[in-house]
Parts: structure tokens; sequence; C-alpha cells
């Protein structure tokens, strides 16, 4: 999955949000949009921005038939599809939602890449984001390329982060050393619009305050 931040309106203090800036200006909110290159098979991401309409079908909406959105669900441990129907271009679930901080594997049916833009407002304040013990399917709620340790990842002694790679359709495990606490093999990082796995050996908020000025 290729990610890329195309243009960012916001405040000046934004331009770290994003890998390229077309246009600042001053305003109390930050909009933009994000475009992410769905390789075929699956990819796994997460919608970066509040959209007027966080409905799949909506954000969704000019990816190809067939297309199948899996949502995870932590409390029974198994995926929600979402399919594009084959002939009427609908969606089996109007109401799945995606929303900053949630995430999502998307299967693209086609043979070619296809690109999927996502529009809003970037969230600011005291975000948070409740993770479980045990597995769940997350993502920053602030559209940044960084390590997780920079984004005010809650890392805990034996928990486990999982990187979707799509080109081996498997996964990257990053370990927090049980004794030094240290992730290994390495600090991971995330792109914007990329979700992960992470099994939390109990539950921690992930919380973050965040201001374009910053």
């Amino acid at each position: 999955m290729r990610t890329k931040t195309l243009v960012l309106l916001a405040v000046l203090g934004a331009a770290s949000i994003v890998t390229s800036v077309a246009q600042t200006v001053y305003s109390v909110n930050a909009v933009g949009y994000v475009n992410v290159d769905l390789v075929p098979g699956f990819n796994l991401c997460a919608n970066p921005l509040v959209a007027e309409n966080n409905t799949i079908a909506s954000l969704c909406a000019s990816l190809p038939k067939r297309t199948v959105v899996y949502k995870y669900d932590a409390a029974t441990a198994s995926y929600i599809p979402n399919t594009k129907n084959a002939i009427t271009g609908n969606w089996s679930d109007t109401n799945m939602t995606l929303l900053p901080g949630e995430g999502a594997f998307i299967k693209n049916p086609d043979t070619a890449a296809v690109k999927l833009t996502f529009v809003g407002e970037v969230k600011q304040g005291t975000l948070t984001n409740a993770l479980p013990a045990g597995y769940s399917l997350v993502s920053s709620m602030v559209p940044q390329e960084d390590t997780l340790d920079n984004l005010a990842f809650p890392k805990e002694k034996r928990d486990i982060v999982y990187k979707w790679d799509a080109a081996t359709a498997g996964y990257v495990a990053f370990t927090v050393n049980a004794i030094t606490g240290n992730w290994t093999p390495s600090v991971p990082s995330v792109k914007v619009a990329e979700a992960f796995f992470v099994k939390k050996v109990a539950a921690k908020d992930w919380v973050r305050t965040f201001s374009v000025n910053q």
C-alpha cells in the first residue's frame, strides 16, 4: 500500500503532518485529502480524516465492484465483511463506518492498483483511542508519518505490533522487550492512512494532545 498526502489546508504548523503541502492558509480547521494506492489483494488501511460522512459506502464509493472491506471485531476476534455488490455496486452494510483511530482490510479485486481518496478535517485537541487487552486493529488519530514512540503510542513490556506487508501478504512483528522495554527488532513507524494490529498485555488508552499549530 502506497500512501501520499497531497493537500492540507491549515495553519503553518500543519506542514509537519504531511508529505507535501500544496497550500497553506490561516484557518481554525485543518482540511485536506489523502490519496492511498490500493494494490491488488489485501491492504491494511485507516481513514485519517473526519469526513462529512464516515461510512464505508461514502468513503469507498469510488472503489470497484466486488471490493470487500473487513473490520476486525476485538470482542469476538472475528472479521466483519462489507462487500460492494458485483452487479448493483451497492454495499452490503451501508451503516459500517471507518473513523480516525480505526483500521480495516480493503481487498482490491482488480489486477491493478486503484486509488482511494480520503477527504476531511484533521482531529485536534486531546484525542483518546481506547486499546483493549489482546488484539485490536488500530491507527493513529492524527495523519502523521512517524515512529509509534513519537506518536505517543502507549507501549508496555511484551506488547506486540503487527504491520501488514502487502508485497508478501504477511505480517512483520515488533515486540516490546519484556526486560528492557525497548522495541525489537526496531521502533515501528507508520505512514499516513496506515493501520496495524496490536496485541496489548492490558487495556490502555492511546492519548495524544494535538494541534496543527504544533
